[in-house]
């Protein structure tokens, strides 16, 4: 292929051609996260709809540990997901990956809204709703590094931390959507009417569909990342062929790095979903308190930490990635317990207070670690690195988080229990922290 005939890469754009491309990598990166959470929202807040669908009993406690158990079973994938996107993300490249693995997402999604459920068939609803989620979440395992990833290797230096944190911010604004869908629905029909149970819970799933197309047409029509296109074409001319073993060179050269980005990604598995999707159902079914103030709370404080992920990653670009993780981790240790016990006030402003600070403590570590991470790992191993340690903490620690608080109340009869238990997390969190490195300050082609 001569000069004239060769394509111009995305390294060699001009700077107002780099930025309408970065902001359609952001949409679109966007868009995809919103989707897979826009779904595990409309999963958690309608649990309790899913629950008689699925795993109709007399004892609703047992019907919604059943369908958070599914929840947690299929983060069992993730890992394996994870090696998978990963390895081909840094073969193939991050735009491969993240088209493929939308169109896999979005329909597995589309699917679980078309289910029969358990008065029909019996046994097998459950086991198709199982099978199903288990395709999402392998799916989805690549989402969120992927999406992470390609911003990141878009983004200047001096704004990579503002424009990584988009990739959580849609994370909260699927949780948003999700939490005002269950919320027109239950207060507009009520949770036990028959257009709700039939009807009304497939609704979010369905719209994964459309979504996840119009995701997959803008991402093929990208160019891929800019530090990647660079190291492919540096690896051409010195005769090199890109890294054929991902996985194994992760494993095999950066298995420290590996091992401190897990403990890392730790909090943030069980902060995330303790304080987005677990504490509406603790305020409901352990403290008993009103579904609807309850789902109110939770809107009001979603719409806050939208605005709390931004500034957080904004001010990560000046002070730094590993002081805002471990202010995050002091915070939750320190914070924890108190807060818990403040919930059970029964108050509508104290529980609101206390959630929103929960949530600004969360954020101070959802918004900085998705650029923590990408600086963490080299270009070769970067989609593997990041996607590897992130998933494999939520596929532990993430997806039972709530089944995890349920039964640890349940078997000590101790409201305080889950909080107990987020504070041993944030101590292993913060050791990580401690033992790592900051690169906030280099161009991503400049880690090795």
């Amino acid at each position: 292929m001569t000069a004239e005939t060769s394509p111009v890469r995305s390294y060699n754009f001009s700077e107002e051609e780099k930025h309408k491309t970065l902001k359609k990598v952001t949409f679109s990166s966007f868009l995809g996260n919103f989707i897979e959470w826009f779904d595990y929202a409309s999963y958690s807040y309608l649990a309790t709809v899913i629950a008689n669908v699925f795993f109709p009993s007399d004892d609703p406690f047992v019907s919604t540990m059943n369908t958070f158990a599914v929840f947690a079973l299929s983060f069992l994938v993730r890992p394996i997901g994870a090696l998978f996107w990963g390895n081909m993300g840094d073969k193939k490249g991050r735009k491969w990956a993240l088209a493929i693995s939308i169109l896999c997402m979005s329909g597995a999604t589309f699917l679980i809204g078309c289910l029969p459920g358990y008065a029909m068939v019996g046994f097998l609803a459950p086991l198709l709703l199982l099978v199903l989620r288990m395709v999402q979440s392998f799916s989805a395992s690549g989402e969120y590094a992927g999406a992470a990833t390609f911003i990141a290797e878009y983004a200047p230096k001096n704004k990579r931390g503002f424009y990584c944190s988009m990739v959580p911010a849609s994370t909260a604004t699927g949780l948003l959507v999700g939490s005002l869908f269950a919320s027109f629905m239950f207060n507009t029909w009520g949770a036990d009417s028959q257009f709700v149970t039939e009807w009304g819970w497939r609704i979010p799933f369905w719209l994964a569909g459309p979504l996840g197309l119009i995701t997959h047409y803008i991402r093929e029509h990208l160019e891929d990342s800019p530090v990647y296109e660079k190291m492919q074409d540096d690896l051409k001319a010195k005769g090199q062929t890109g890294e054929q073993t991902p996985v194994r060179t992760l494993l095999g050269k950066h298995l420290k790095r590996t091992i401190i980005s897990f403990g890392a990604c730790m909090l943030n598995a069980v902060g995330f979903y303790a304080v987005l999707t677990y504490l509406p159902n603790y305020l409901e079914t352990v403290l008993m308190y009103d579904p609807g103030q309850a789902t109110i709370i939770t809107n009001i404080v979603l719409i806050v930490y939208i605005g709390f992920i931004f500034f957080s990653g904004h001010i990560s670009d000046t002070f730094g990635r590993k002081k805002m993780l471990i202010t995050a981790c002091v915070g939750f240790i320190v914070c924890t317990v108190p807060a818990f016990m403040l919930l059970s006030s029964m108050n509508f402003v104290v529980i609101l207070v206390v959630e929103l600070f929960m949530a600004l403590l969360l954020t101070i570590n959802d918004g900085t670690l998705s650029s923590y991470l990408n600086e963490t790992f080299p270009t070769e191993v970067r989609f593997s690195g990041f996607a590897f340690s992130f998933n494999l903490a939520n596929a532990i620690f993430g997806g039972s988080a709530s089944y995890i608080s349920f039964f640890l109340i349940d078997m000590t009869g101790d409201n305080l229990a889950p909080a107990y238990y987020m504070v041993v997390i944030s101590v292993i969190a913060l050791v990580a922290m401690i033992m790592s490195h900051e690169h906030s300050d280099k161009e991503l082609d400049d880690v090795e």
